[in-house]
């Protein structure tokens, strides 16, 4: 029998189970790489401000991620909860994307606005003062810490190219960069003497705010 061959030789059968799980995968993703809804941005998506950036990077840099997911699936458990189920669309500019596959605390996809900045900030420096069972750790040195805005723009210009491709079209259908020169000029007066507490808040309340 021609399948005992197959069977009876690792090798051989190492190499064709490889060739089908390529070939499977290139099915699935191939046809995302051109659909219109994968690759463009959705209407009312628009790019971090300045201290938005910076206060991405610092949810980053505190691992805010490990325990917090941007990514609600489309059960009804999940929207319920937390709002409008994340499409592909959102996280087009996304470098790292934070999905996150972890929820030890709840997921912030639709965080954005749900609650004041002054809550964000007693949260964050002492989560128990406003959420008793919370098992967060607090975050105060955040509110001590400033901004310099020193790599502020190069952040924006690595975003620009890491985004081309994805851009919003005028009406002549040219493409129009995430950051303009003027943004990327005006980057570091615009974070300069905040603080990381006030970028990270700045950052919480933007999550969400295309499509609610």
């Amino acid at each position: 029998m021609k399948h005992e061959k197959v069977e009876k030789n690792i090798g051989l059968m190492a190499i064709l189970i490889v060739i089908a799980i390529s070939f499977g995968g290139l099915a699935e993703i191939t046809p995302l790489i051109f659909q219109k809804e994968t690759t463009q941005p959705i209407e009312g998506l628009r790019p971090y401000s300045a201290l938005e950036l910076e206060g991405r990077d610092i949810y980053i840099r505190e691992g805010c991620s490990v325990c917090h997911s941007q990514m609600i699936r489309p059960f009804r458990s999940e929207t319920e909860r937390y709002g409008h189920y994340s499409v592909a669309g959102e996280h087009v500019w996304e470098h790292p994307f934070l999905w996150g596959s972890k929820r030890t605390g709840p997921d912030l996809a639709r965080v954005g606005q749900r609650y004041s900045d002054d809550w964000h900030r007693a949260h964050l420096i002492d989560p128990r003062s406003v959420v008793p069972e919370s098992n967060m750790p607090g975050f105060p040195w955040l509110e001590k810490n400033q901004l310099d805005g020193q790599l502020t723009a190069k952040k924006m210009e690595v975003f620009n190219m890491l985004t081309k491709g994805s851009w919003h079209l005028d009406e002549q259908g040219n493409e129009i960069p995430l950051y303009s020169a003027q943004d990327i000029a005006a980057a570091s007066d615009a974070v300069k003497g905040k603080t990381e507490m006030d970028a990270l808040i700045a950052y919480l309340q933007s999550l969400g705010h295309a499509l609610k």
